[in-house]
């Protein structure tokens, strides 16, 4: 499967309480009025909330599909996805839960459990 911006957008929005929302001119995915992903200005790439201590980990294990970019990201906790590198549509689905999960407010996370669950 080629992993499209439709699906990124189709994915992201389905999750519960989800928005988008432009922001820098590229369209972006809320949940409680925080960003969990955002597209590239080039479609290529969603950027996705990530534990800074789990990114080295991520780009080390797959440089192909996970990459920081240099000056933008040091200081947040982000990473970037190219979308051609992702396998399928549950894979881009558990990218985009579990940076939701990272986002939503606390009470709509506990008011889904099998989000939580899915997650790995």
């Amino acid at each position: 499967m080629a992993t499209t911006v439709q699906h990124v957008r189709l994915i992201a929005l389905s999750l519960p309480d989800s928005t988008e929302k432009p922001a820098w001119g590229m369209p972006t995915f809320r949940v409680g009025g925080k960003i969990f992903a955002a597209l590239a200005d080039d479609d290529t790439s969603i950027g996705v909330k990530c534990p800074k201590e789990e990114r080295a980990e991520l780009i080390a294990a797959e440089p192909e599909k996970f990459f920081l970019r240099a000056g933008h990201d040091d200081h947040y906790a982000w990473i970037r996805v190219r979308l051609a590198a992702v396998q399928d549509e549950a894979e881009l689905r558990s990218i985009l839960t579990d940076s939701w999960l990272q986002a939503a407010p606390k009470r709509l996370v506990a008011a889904h459990p099998e989000l939580a669950a899915g997650t790995t």
